[in-house]
């Protein structure tokens, strides 16, 4: 199996300067630690990024770059491997799925929350497992046409995925879509949760619009605080609620919305809860959002909120087209009950 890695940094290929911080290091480091792969059958090729990046640093101009690798080496390669820093990797994971359209073969981002150098590092198992789920096929096919996060022993859909933990090696969670594949002594896939992107063709979209805001709902918020969010240079705007999508009814609040979406802005509704979904209208506090034309972000992740608001206003000038697309499964970001 072909399998191209693209090493970005993170902690996985970090170690310790003289002061005791951990710093980027190069490839060759990952590879003298794993001496496992002499004895797997994949031909690796590996791109490491010039200069090695932290994660933090992350932006869209990477990302488009990550993606444009892909495209460029798609019929070379059964899959792809992604090595990345996990305190971003959400949000790589999500656009990344935006960008390549149609994927019929895996695109896996892992790390880890140890350097490999350390004896008790994570980053063993999770890339060895990540290569190996990268190149299992069925009847010629991947198994995996996605965009995908692999931490701990679980394999997760990345636009679906957030980082909940910085201190266990369980440091990712997706409580609004099942787990893909869990790692044991077998890989154990769950079939009916994976996209199958058989008969499509890879479509790379190279156009972001980062003009995206974020507005975080807290009891007491100023009426001038949200008035600055909504009257920055942006075209859409993240709007991170209560509960079911549940906010303030007094009228100053949703004057100031409304007076904001006929200027031409979308707000999107998401909740701050991890799990669950924004159900506009089914309580008084959300009915007044949905009649002033506040749209549905039902079980996004804000990493996929986010990314998704850059991808479509990166596709359409038309804030309507947008806002038609940012309430559509596009790539299974999110599930729409009603």
């Amino acid at each position: 199996m072909n399998i191209f890695i693209i090493y970005t940094g993170g902690t996985i290929g970090m170690v310790q300067d003289e002061s005791g911080t951990f710093v980027p290091f190069d490839f060759d480091l990952i590879k003298n630690n794993l001496p496992d792969l002499s004895r797997v059958d994949y031909k690796l090729t590996v791109h490491s990024f010039d200069p090695i990046i932290d994660s933090s640093n992350m932006n869209p101009e990477i990302w488009l770059k990550m993606a444009q690798l892909i495209q460029d080496n798609y019929e070379k390669y059964d899959g792809f491997v992604i090595l990345h820093g996990s305190d971003t990797m959400a949000f790589s994971a999500s656009i990344l799925s935006f960008l390549l359209e149609g994927l019929q073969k895996p695109v896996i981002l892992s790390g880890s929350q140890l350097p490999i150098g350390e004896i008790r590092t994570d980053a063993r198992e999770n890339m060895m497992t990540a290569l190996e789920i990268a190149s299992t096929k069925h009847n010629g096919v991947s198994v995996i046409q996605e965009v995908c996060i692999l931490f701990d022993n679980k394999l997760f859909r990345g636009n679906r995925a957030f980082k909940y933990n910085s201190a266990k090696f369980e440091a990712f969670r997706s409580p609004n879509y099942p787990v893909l594949v869990e790692a044991g002594i077998h890989l154990k896939y769950n079939f009916e949760a994976l996209l199958n992107n058989t008969d499509k063709q890879l479509i790379l979209h190279h156009k972001l619009d980062d003009h995206v805001g974020v507005l975080k709902l807290f009891p007491g918020i100023r009426p001038d605080t949200i008035k600055a969010i909504l009257d920055s240079n942006v075209r859409s705007i993240v709007m991170e609620t209560f509960g079911s999508g549940n906010t303030t009814t007094d009228q100053w609040f949703l004057d100031l919305l409304e007076g904001a979406i006929k200027g031409g802005k979308n707000i999107l509704n998401i909740s701050q809860c991890k799990v669950g979904s924004v159900e506009l209208g089914r309580y008084e506090t959300s009915q007044g959002l949905k009649a002033i034309g506040v749209l549905n972000g039902y079980d996004m992740t804000f990493e996929a909120a986010v990314t998704k608001l850059m991808y479509l206003q990166g596709e359409f000038e038309d804030q309507e087209r947008v806002a038609y697309w940012v309430e559509k499964d596009i790539r299974g970001e999110l599930t729409i009950n009603d």
